[in-house]
């Protein structure tokens, strides 16, 4: 073999074994820093549910940044019995982007998730989703009905804060126009989770959370069913539910008009939601994930009170007429 001939196949072996080793452990979701959150203390599960039938002092409003089109086969498991019972197919499925406003009366305003920035509706190129990444997302299908930057213009007091579900590209989009000095918390181990995706989505992610300090991590117990009190009061309720990603958290706000569970990507749509159903390809560990969903469906089952928010669909009877905000 000559010299040229062992160079070649020298990089050709490398590249091989680097994607095989991507394949294996993956890459973090993000080169961000991240540090225990000064935010929320340690409950049980007990505590969190004692006080569900009443009232809290949350506003809580949900709101469709965009409608969009992706592929059944990865917002649903379709090898999944149920699935396969059903004679479920893949095609493009009609969903939304969400994002949530939560008002407490003493600490202020956040929002869960982000929805979408106002470049991708003005200047699709320059957005987070303006790239090969944004190709692959199919851009062109996604329908922005209410960006950040303009939903940020229209409120009477400042955001103080950002919770998110997980760190897909889908629900920090709209980051760029929350003002750098807000902080940002998501789950235990969210930044650093490992996904051959994040080969793709690193970048994205690292653009998105650029300026801001570095991301509060829930500081959730070692045990898969952690709850944190985010406020110390009973009031916002985070719940560790890993799956879909390491460290995907679903949120528990006891409103005004009652419990709402953000279930984030741990369920995207009604009918996986109706039947127990993981995400298909879009989620991490589909085993994990569907063990995180059957811990929140019970929480439903035995708190029927709870109204339930999907990660990217309505549930029948939460659908607003018009869906630009549905609380």
């Amino acid at each position: 073999m000559t010299r040229r001939r062992r160079i070649v196949f020298g990089v050709i072996t490398g590249l091989a074994l680097f994607s095989a080793t991507l394949a294996v452990v993956g890459l973090p979701a993000s080169s961000h820093p991240a540090e225990p959150s000064e935010l929320g203390v340690a409950r049980s599960e007990t505590e969190l549910v004692q006080d569900l039938e009443q009232p809290g002092p949350i506003e809580l409003e949900t709101l469709v940044a965009a409608d969009w089109e992706v592929p059944l086969s990865g917002l649903l498991n379709l090898d999944a019995p149920e699935a396969q019972a059903a004679g479920l197919e893949d095609r493009d499925e009609p969903i939304q982007i969400f994002f949530y406003s939560v008002r407490h009366p003493k600490f202020g305003l956040f929002v869960v998730d982000t929805g979408v920035e106002w470049a991708l509706a003005n200047q699709p190129e320059s957005s987070l989703l303006g790239g090969l990444v944004g190709d692959v997302m199919h851009r062109e299908k996604i329908r922005v009905k209410l960006d950040m930057r303009t939903w940020l213009a229209r409120q009477q007091e400042p955001l103080v804060g950002v919770f998110l579900t997980h760190m897909h590209t889908d629900h920090i989009e709209g980051l760029p126009d929350i003002p750098t000095e807000v902080p940002v918390y998501a789950g235990r181990g969210e930044t650093h989770g490992r996904e051959f995706s994040h080969a793709f989505t690193a970048g994205i992610t690292d653009q998105a959370l650029a300026g801001h300090p570095a991301v509060r991590e829930w500081k959730f117990p070692k045990e898969k069913r952690g709850v944190i009190d985010v406020f110390g009061d009973g009031s916002l309720w985070a719940l560790q539910v890993p799956g879909h990603t390491s460290g995907s958290t679903a949120y528990l706000a006891r409103t005004t008009k009652g419990p709402v569970l953000m279930v984030g990507d741990t369920c995207h749509t009604a009918w996986g939601w109706r039947h127990g159903v993981e995400p298909g390809s879009f989620t991490a560990d589909q085993e994990v994930n569907r063990e995180s969903l059957a811990w929140l469906r019970q929480l439903v089952a035995e708190h029927p009170e709870v109204q339930v928010r999907l990660g990217h669909q309505w549930l029948d009877a939460d659908a607003p007429v018009a869906a630009s905000s549905g609380d």
